[in-house]
């Protein structure tokens, strides 16, 4: 019975090692996906970071030219206000002389009446 129990402890011990071998293998198996799946999402990380310092220079181009344009936009408002200016000035010149003439022709006419 002695030899029954040690081949039982010996099957014991090379199931045990099979067992053991197995995990590992399987372990290591394991740990080598992860390793590529680290890599992988290093990859995917790497690009969406260059990905998002690229969006990020093109909205910095667009705002740059915006302000440009507004910068611009603002330039020609500013000239248009100063030739509304001018014009309506001429405009209030012209009305005023043409109330003065008036003013003369009314002035003339009373004075003519007046006489007449």
């Amino acid at each position: 019975m002695a030899m029954i129990e040690k081949a039982k402890g010996v099957v014991n011990k090379v199931t045990l090692e099979l067992i053991y071998e197995v995990v590992e293998e399987r372990t290591a198996g394991i740990r080598k996906d992860i390793r590529g799946l680290s890599e992988k999402l290093e990859e995917v990380d790497r690009k969406w970071e260059e990905d998002f310092k690229h969006l990020n220079q093109k909205i910095d181009t667009q705002v740059g030219q915006l302000r440009e344009e507004m910068g611009q936009l603002r330039s020609e408002v500013r000239k248009l206000d100063e030739k509304i200016d001018f014009h309506v000035q001429r405009l209030d010149d012209k009305i005023d002389r043409l109330n003065q003439r008036m003013d003369t022709i009314i002035h003339m006419l009373s004075e003519i009446i007046r006489k007449g």
